[in-house]
């Protein structure tokens, strides 16, 4: 718990509130209990109130009751990509070799290892800063993180031996990402949420390269958007796949599931 030389915990919920900051209560108790002094904890709400995300004032991202790291121009891991977890996990209890590509900072393949245990875990990023963070996480777990333009970053002798294939792809239309909420838009990088002019270009390019990584009866996890998941399934489809989508009205999530 915060020192009582922290400042007062309805002076940092007030702040946090007139900032706009929808759970303020909660917030304030994460920052004060983060915070070792109380100049730091004042910076702390100060970087907040400016706008900058939680996650990265606290240095941490909860995804699948776990603690990632997270940095400064490093992707946020979403509650609802949790459920592309679930699905990979569902989809292939047993893999051997585990991929987690568009990686970010490492949570979905974290979590992954996590529940499976020993597994052969892989990473890619084409983004050196996400590289570094996805290191930090994957370390404990064995993982391995490549940095290059998806496939291209594999080790070669990965091809045909990827059980699961999880791609968090970025699948914002180019025109929307301007609209897109200011955490998102101002802190994260643009390569990391601009999926081109309809939101489905990486997802293509991962789809159509998928069949190539994938042992057989494996599986490539994609998280879309509603609107997007019936073209999301149809490019699946094309590229050879045993396809089908799952939902989570709960997170709001929508994942397109291919077989090989």
């Amino acid at each position: 718990m915060p020192s009582p030389l922290h400042p007062s915990r309805p002076s940092v919920v007030a702040a946090l509130r007139a900032a706009g900051c929808v759970f303020a209560e909660d917030e304030a108790e994460l920052i004060l209990c983060a915070a070792r002094t109380p100049d730091e904890a004042a910076a702390m709400v100060a970087r907040r109130t400016d706008g900058l995300p939680l996650e990265l004032v606290l240095g941490w991202a909860e995804f699948s009751g776990l603690r990632i790291a997270v940095e400064p121009g490093v992707f946020v891991p979403r509650r609802r990509t949790e459920f592309l977890v679930a699905q990979a996990l569902a989809a292939a209890p047993d893999p051997s070799v585990v991929v987690d590509l568009c990686c970010g900072s490492g949570a979905v393949g974290a979590a992954l290892a996590t529940a499976l245990g020993t597994v052969e875990l892989h990473a890619a990023d084409l983004d050196p800063a996400a590289v570094d963070c996805a290191r930090r996480n994957l370390a404990g777990h064995g993982g391995r993180v490549h940095q290059g333009d998806l496939y291209a970053a594999l080790p070669g002798r990965l091809r045909g031996r990827v059980d699961i294939l999880a791609a968090n792809v970025p699948y914002v239309p180019t025109a929307e990402v301007a609209l897109l909420p200011a955490e998102a838009r101002d802190h994260e990088p643009a390569a990391a949420l601009d999926g081109g002019a309809d939101g489905l270009d990486v997802l293509r390019r991962v789809a159509a390269g998928a069949r190539e990584w994938l042992a057989p009866g494996g599986c490539l996890l994609t998280e879309t958007s509603a609107r997007q998941a019936q073209e999301a399934v149809e490019i699946f489809l094309r590229a050879g796949l045993t396809t089908r989508l799952a939902a989570s009205e709960e997170l709001y999530a929508h994942v397109v599931i291919g077989v090989a």
